[in-house]
C-alpha cells in the first residue's frame, strides 16, 4: 500500500497529524476484511493537549479541504483515546499506554499496513535551527574550557 494510493480524506488526516507531531502513525486497510469502515488512521499523541490538537487539526483540514466533519467523535478530552468517524475512515489519536493496551495493529493484523516516519528531528531534518547561547558558545563572563574526551 502507498500513500499516494490512499483516499484523499485519509491522506489529508494522515498529514493533519502529522503537522501535530503525532507518532507511530500508521494506516490499515480494512476494506477487503469487511469492517465496518475502509480504513483506520492511528498515531499517539503524548499528552492531554497533544491529543485534543490532533483532533482539531484533523477535523480543521477535512472541513477546510473537503467540507467533511466527523460523524461520531469519542474521547477528545482525554489523554487515552480519542475517535473521529468520518464513515469511510477512522481516525484513532491514542495516548501512548492506551495504544500499547489497546494494540489496533495487532487485532487487525490481517489488514495491510502503511506505516508513516515519524518526522526526525534535529539538524539534519531541513528545519532552520536558530542561533542561540547554547551549545559550544559561551556566556558572558565565562571561561569556556576544553577537554579531551575520557581525559582530566
Amino acid at each position: 500500500m502507498k500513500f499516494e494510493s490512499l483516499p484523499q480524506g485519509v491522506r489529508l488526516a494522515v498529514e493533519a497529524v502529522q503537522n501535530k507531531k503525532a507518532a507511530g502513525i500508521t494506516v490499515l486497510d480494512l476494506s477487503g476484511v469487511g469492517a465496518f469502515t475502509d480504513f483506520f488512521v492511528i498515531c499517539t499523541g503524548y499528552s492531554t493537549p497533544q491529543v485534543q490538537a490532533i483532533c482539531t487539526e484533523v477535523e480543521e483540514q477535512l472541513h477546510k479541504t473537503l467540507g467533511r466533519s466527523p460523524e461520531h467523535r469519542e474521547g477528545q478530552r482525554s489523554a487515552e483515546w480519542a475517535l473521529l468517524d468520518f464513515g469511510g475512515f477512522v481516525v484513532h489519536v491514542f495516548g501512548d499506554q492506551a495504544r500499547r493496551y489497546y494494540d489496533l495493529e495487532r487485532l487487525w493484523r490481517s489488514a495491510p499496513k502503511l506505516e508513516v516516519p515519524d518526522e526526525p528531528e534535529g539538524p539534519s531534518s531541513g528545519r532552520e535551527i536558530s542561533n542561540s547561547s547554547f551549545g559550544n558558545d559561551s556566556f558572558p563572563g565565562e571561561a569556556v574550557v576544553t577537554r579531551p574526551l575520557g581525559g582530566r
